[in-house]
């Protein structure tokens, strides 16, 4: 095991992820986006965004079985390929088909790719540093991954409000076939565990065993994940068809400029995760798991100005500053209180179950998040000139789910259970 935090080839994965995540944001900014331009529609926005979270569902525990079972790295370098190579198809398709169909399938793809991809990266973690720098590791992976979703749409409105949605896509198949070579030079240990049964099976007794760590060994896990859930049905999903739909559409602002808005208002998301991933590596240890849902309660907190904004001030650009702001400082506590959770789990799991246990902590967090943005994607388009009250909704729930979160945290007996 690695004494000091930055060994070459956590380094490498680091480098890789900047590379890759930065093409994974700008390709997540410019498709949906250009969709929601041709169309003007938050219903088919939020359908569409809903059917591209299916797959990062369904895949995710597929990719952490594999995780465990076979050499992270491979699956890291296979799967950026694939990525460069889904790039080429749509561009090679999208003069001569349906277009919101072939966007439909091509961020299924990607997103299903993302799912299955993540965890062979958490699972890494420990295999490259020691467990005292699980914080640290998870601080900067975060740290990098705020970066690039930073730089990747504030490039991506630009390069896409001057020159349109192909530069971006030449872009971003650039970014995933270097990031994939770049994997071709990390060494992670792996012990192969032998496969006693077919692959069906296995599957299932791997998913199986998961839950029960989860359920049986670990019960704070799925409590937590519980939390997590409603807060991204509720919280995360109002944001993630909010964003782009109240710049775009309701904020009467010239369509070119209010798509680099956009752009500049997800770098305001990243930047929020940089500075929460930076925090979570200056605090460190320092950090209370106990205390942990404050952080949630501030987060909730933040919604709450928004909806007040819309609902009294009819300036397009007062709202968006307002909308710009408090989504920063929302993702700030989202970052933190992330970072917190995934180290407490990495220490918390044997190494045989690490990369099952994440893809299915993963899984389950997403599964809200499909129904929750096709749910918002309705209800924006229903309550057209009321966006505020839908906002003020969004709020409300997230704030007494984050309440609840705190009163449970700070029972002492829901930490003994998990000892």
């Amino acid at each position: 095991m690695n004494q000091r935090l930055f060994s070459k080839n956590f380094t490498l994965v680091v480098i890789g992820q900047i590379i890759s995540l930065f093409g994974n944001a700008a390709l997540r900014f410019a498709l949906p986006l250009y969709l929601l331009n041709l169309t003007g529609s938050s219903a088919l926005y939020g359908t569409v965004t809903a059917c591209a979270f299916i797959p990062a569902v369904l895949l995710s525990p597929i990719g952490g079985i594999i995780a465990d079972r076979v050499n992270k790295r491979n699956v890291m370098v296979l799967l950026d390929f694939f990525t460069a190579a889904v790039i080429l198809a749509f561009m090679l398709l999208m003069e001569g088909v349906n277009l919101t169909l072939l966007l439909t399938v091509t961020l299924m793809l990607l997103y299903g790719i993302a799912g299955a991809y993540q965890p062979s990266v958490q699972a890494s973690i420990p295999a490259l540093v020691d467990p005292g720098h699980f914080m640290a590791a998870n601080s900067v992976i975060n740290t990098i991954s705020s970066f690039s979703s930073l730089t990747g749409p504030v490039i991506g409105g630009i390069l896409y409000s001057a020159y349109g949605l192909k530069p971006v896509l030449w872009v971003c198949m650039a970014c995933f076939f270097l990031s994939a070579v770049m994997e071709l030079f990390i060494q992670i240990p792996f012990q192969k565990q032998a496969l006693k049964k077919s692959i069906g099976k296995t599957i299932r007794a791997d998913f199986a065993e998961s839950i029960r760590f989860i359920r049986t060994e670990k019960p704070v896990i799925g409590k937590v994940l519980l939390v997590v859930c409603g807060i991204n049905l509720f919280l995360s999903a109002m944001i993630m068809v909010a964003l782009p739909y109240l710049i775009t559409e309701v904020f009467e602002l010239e369509a070119a400029f209010a798509n680099r808005l956009y752009g500049f208002a997800q770098g305001a998301l990243a930047a929020g995760g940089l500075t929460g991933g930076i925090l979570a590596g200056i605090l460190g240890n320092r950090l209370s798991i106990q205390k942990s849902g404050r952080l949630v309660l501030a987060g909730a907190a933040g919604v709450l100005p928004i909806g007040a904004a819309l609902m009294l001030c009819p300036s397009g650009m007062v709202n968006y500053i307002v909308l710009t702001i408090c989504c920063f400082l929302i993702m700030v506590c989202s970052t933190v209180f992330t970072v917190q959770i995934m180290s407490f789990i990495q220490a918390e799991t044997p190494q045989n179950l690490i990369g099952k246990v994440i893809a299915v902590i993963l899984s389950i967090s997403m599964c809200a998040q499909p129904l929750g943005t096709a749910w918002y994607g309705i209800l924006f388009e229903l309550c057209s000139g009321f966006e505020y009250a839908v906002v003020l909704f969004s709020g409300v729930v997230s704030l007494a789910i984050a309440l609840r979160m705190v009163k449970i945290f700070r029972n002492p007996a829901f930490w003994a259970k998990s000892q």
